[in-house]
């Protein structure tokens, strides 16, 4: 298990104090823009496809600032607080900060691929033209609040056109790095059910793993990218665990 020298506790530690700050006011000016500009800064800053014509590299990292709704961002806040608080005392704002970029992005990228696979299955299944329609006219359509009849059409168009957002990626990235470290801490599930944090993690990831390969239809819940933060995650605790073994680094392992 790591063991990292504690610096002393803080209840708000400056990363994550400044991670929620950005998220507010992301979600604050997203609103404002819309209601004043009808200008959308979720779309703008959202993460599109690869493929699509609003996809911009800086949405690799400004997609995980943005939110769809106040239930969205409270709940993803109130877990940065819960658990980054803790992670951030432990390993210091620099580790930290780190982990919590690596695995937004790692998420996306892992989402990104999913959409490539299922992108490239639906256009096995369609004919060119129907391909160039989507690709010519669908996010025009959105933007009018339509989307098109044939469903396989209709579907391509949301992946192309319909963007990603939200810290979750990295959260659960976040989640992961807290189940590994304090296994045995209780998080209480509703604030009433205890459940050790390794097996909180454990049925958390096979939910979202489950979830992801059902792919209902009206589920609009970035799975890959969930579980894309928790397999970054595990991939770089495991390095650095490797790395710093024995090493100078006011760490120690046993």
């Amino acid at each position: 298990m790591e063991q990292y020298r504690p610096t002393g506790f803080r209840i708000l530690p400056p990363v994550v104090k400044n991670i929620i700050i950005i998220n507010v006011l992301l979600y604050l000016a997203a609103k404002a823009f819309e209601s004043a500009f009808k200008i959308n800064l979720t779309d703008t800053l959202g993460m599109h496809y690869f493929g699509s014509e609003k996809f911009r590299p800086y949405q690799i990292i400004t997609y995980m600032f943005m939110h769809g709704g106040f239930g969205h961002i409270f709940f993803n806040m109130f877990a940065v607080w819960m658990f980054g608080n803790v992670l951030e005392n432990y390993w210091g704002p620099k580790r930290f900060l780190f982990y919590y970029m690596v695995t937004g992005i790692g998420a996306i990228l892992i989402q990104m691929l999913i959409t490539y696979l299922q992108i490239s299955n639906l256009e096995l299944k369609m004919s060119q033209e129907q391909i160039n329609s989507v690709l010519s006219e669908g996010y025009n359509a959105f933007q009018q609040g339509k989307n098109f009849a044939d469903p396989q059409m209709g579907k391509l168009n949301l992946l192309y056109n319909i963007p990603t957002v939200g810290a979750s990626g990295a959260i659960f990235g976040v989640l992961l790095a807290f189940g590994m470290l304090f296994p045995n801490s209780l998080i209480y599930v509703y604030f009433a059910i205890p459940i050790k944090a390794k097996w909180f993690v454990i049925i958390y990831g096979a939910i979202e793993l489950y979830s992801g390969i059902a792919n209902n239809p009206g589920d609009n819940v970035a799975h890959f990218a969930h579980l894309g933060g928790m397999l970054f995650g595990i991939i770089l605790i495991l390095y650095w665990k490797k790395r710093f073994k024995g090493g100078n680094n006011n760490s120690t392992f046993t």
